[in-house]
């Protein structure tokens, strides 16, 4: 864990100096990706020690694959490959750990090596083997019509932004951001003549990096004083479960659930950061004019904390995991789109049998609130209040069944699992089937 924050602490300080002397302006494209690419190796191999050699053995494999491949299977190569040896480091930890996480462990980055390789490959065979009237407009803008070279290549999967926690990018965007056409392709998109401006605006990151700091420090405080004070593992407690009531346990499992989060809020945050110091993660202007910085952010904490349906909450959690899930699952799936993302995002997560019981926990009550929302919210758009006690209820629902959900991912295990379902009498489960055998199943707005 110190090598985990110290590293992307120096990553920061990086990130500012790549910034300011090594920008597209004093630097050439190949001195900005060896810069970052040797940047990185240096992080993997100080962080996680002989361990980082997973990630070389499958970078070099997968960039192999995409120069011998041919273009119509390139995609299916490189994601057979990478989620294949992904998923043997992922079975050598169980044996090795033995259900314990160590939470900087090498898997980590492999994780978002995998997204990386993935995301390019299935891109490549966009822009190569595709027609652009057979993709969607997403999958046009972002379809890669050449190979990129080995250094290119490189960059993009190991480089210092973000070998250590992501998030995941296209790229298209990392490419343009190291040759300097990244923040001028998104302010193109806004007439500046007629908001007043002789020319194009330079706008800084520093602002979003200081905001994004302030959180990632209150983050690391709700860190230390809640998450060691309530432990998940107090919920199947027997002495707890026995003298506490059920809407009691109900409301202790959405506290030890808040207080699990914030390791990912500091974690996460503290990525997106690094990566707006070094200029990368520009995503326009909104409508007020103010420019945003959150191409890369992994996570919005006000819509997960407000979120009043499932679907909202799984959005703007891991936001850069979700969209990959997306781009290689979702949109590709022949069949059964939404089972197979869930199942393509439990076996990427690793094989402890907790993050099955979530996910496939979590098929079932998206679409049980799919058919709630499809069959009875316009029943209360009719007037203020009840549109206000329909998301009342909603957002109450939505946060214990994403407690509900969870709790096996953090228990890892089959038998605290089974026993805190039995603990909550796997009243989710009952209600989800109930709700899919006595609605109808509507078409989802689109």
């Amino acid at each position: 864990q110190i090598n985990f924050v110290a590293c992307q602490l120096f990553a920061l300080l990086a990130a500012f100096w790549f910034r300011i002397y090594l920008g597209p302006s004093h630097a050439s494209s190949a001195v900005r990706h060896a810069f970052a690419t040797l940047f990185g190796i240096y992080f993997a191999v100080f962080c996680f020690g002989w361990y980082s050699i997973h990630l070389f053995v499958l970078v070099m494999m997968n960039y192999g694959i995409m120069n011998m491949a041919s273009i119509p299977n390139i995609h299916r190569y490189s994601f057979v490959v990478a989620m294949g040896y992904l998923t043997l480091c992922h079975i050598s930890r169980i044996y090795i750990f033995h259900y314990g996480i160590l939470t900087t462990d090498f898997s980590g980055p492999l994780m978002i090596i995998t997204q990386k390789i993935t995301t390019l490959a299935c891109q490549l065979h966009d822009g190569i083997g595709r027609q652009a009237e057979e993709l969607t407009a997403e999958q046009n803008r972002l379809a890669v019509k050449t190979r990129p070279s080995l250094l290119e290549y490189l960059s993009y999967l190991l480089n210092f932004m973000s070998i250590i926690a992501g998030p995941c990018s296209n790229y298209k965007d990392y490419i343009a951001f190291i040759e300097g056409r990244h923040v001028h392709m998104k302010l193109l998109e806004v007439s500046w003549k007629q908001k007043g401006y002789d020319r194009l605006p330079d706008p800084s990151p520093t602002g979003a990096v200081m905001y994004k700091l302030c959180i990632t420090l209150v983050s690391l405080i709700l860190f230390l004083t809640l998450t060691k004070n309530f432990p998940m593992a107090y919920i199947i407690d027997n002495e707890f479960l026995d003298k506490t009531p059920f809407l009691s346990r109900l409301g202790y499992l959405y506290v030890v659930t808040q207080a699990a989060k914030p390791k990912y809020y500091f974690a996460w945050t503290l990525a997106d950061a690094v990566n707006n110091a070094a200029g990368y993660g520009f995503s326009g202007v909104d409508e007020k004019g103010t420019f945003r910085w959150d191409l890369l952010s992994n996570l919005n904490i006000w819509n997960i904390e407000t979120a009043t349906s499932f679907k909202m909450y799984i959005e703007n959690w891991n936001i850069q995991t979700a969209a990959w899930l997306k781009r290689v699952c979702y949109d590709r799936a022949p069949w059964y789109p939404t089972a197979l993302t869930f199942i393509l995002s439990a076996l990427w997560h690793g094989i402890y049998p907790g993050y099955y019981f979530t996910f496939l926990t979590g098929i079932l009550i998206t679409l049980a609130a799919r058919a709630i929302r499809n069959n009875c919210r316009y029943y209360f758009l009719s007037s203020v209040p009840l549109k206000i006690a329909y998301d009342v209820v909603t957002w109450v629902a939505t946060q214990l069944a994403v407690c509900y959900t969870v709790a096996p991912f953090v228990m890892l295990a089959v038998e605290p699992t089974i026993k805190f379902y039995k603990s909550m009498y796997f009243h989710m489960h009952v209600l989800s089937i109930l709700v899919l055998l006595v609605l109808p199943i509507r078409p989802q707005a689109h």
